[in-house]
């Protein structure tokens, strides 16, 4: 693993917003294995018949980066929050395909995390989820965060705290709050 110097990835990142060829890719191998390392998590979640596979998620990753061209992420946390939207919109546009297959025979409910477990592993739920994750954004983009970054990246309370430069006490009142609203407005649906 590469030896990485504090403050480079946000210096990586300053350089990509504006515009200097090569950030991109001189960021890849600094974030890398951290990124395969929440889409091996975020799989191991999923359905167990799924095809996508954890490097295979991490290189849609970099494609839909380099896309963009240019964006404003200010740090690491900033970063990492917003890989965790891309890889929860990779695995939502998986199961949306999915969906659409004439397949669906012999599906196995999984519970997406234990906290969550009365959500279950089904495609039409996760799409349901990802609508109610949409949703608390709009009402509060904090307590979305949070839940990204605790369970789309695996981050413990202490790194969300670090991150999002909150008390370990405000993280876990989020999570308990989000949870709480996630679970109505999913039950609601």
């Amino acid at each position: 693993m590469q030896e990485i110097r504090q403050g480079e990835i946000t210096e990586l990142l300053h350089r990509w917003e504006n515009g200097q060829p090569g950030a991109v890719e001189a960021l890849a191998p600094l974030v890398y294995d951290q990124l395969r390392g929440i889409a091996e998590a975020c799989l191991r979640r999923e359905r167990p018949e799924h095809t996508l596979q954890p490097t295979a998620v991490v290189n849609e990753v970099f494609v839909d980066l380099l896309r963009l061209r240019r964006v404003a992420l200010h740090d690491r946390g900033h970063f990492f929050t917003f890989a965790a939207q891309l890889i929860r919109r990779i695995l939502i546009d998986s199961a949306r395909k999915a969906k659409t297959e004439k397949r669906g025979v012999g599906w196995q409910r999984v519970p997406l995390d234990a906290e969550l477990a009365w959500l279950g592993g089904e495609r039409a739920e996760s799409l349901d989820l990802s609508a109610a994750l949409n949703d608390l954004a709009e009402f509060d983009p904090g307590k979305t965060r949070t839940i990204e970054l605790h369970y789309f990246l695996g981050c413990t309370l202490d790194e969300i705290a670090d991150i999002l430069e909150v008390s370990k006490s405000t993280v876990e009142r989020n999570l308990r709050f989000s949870l709480a609203w996630l679970g109505q407005r999913l039950r609601r649906a």
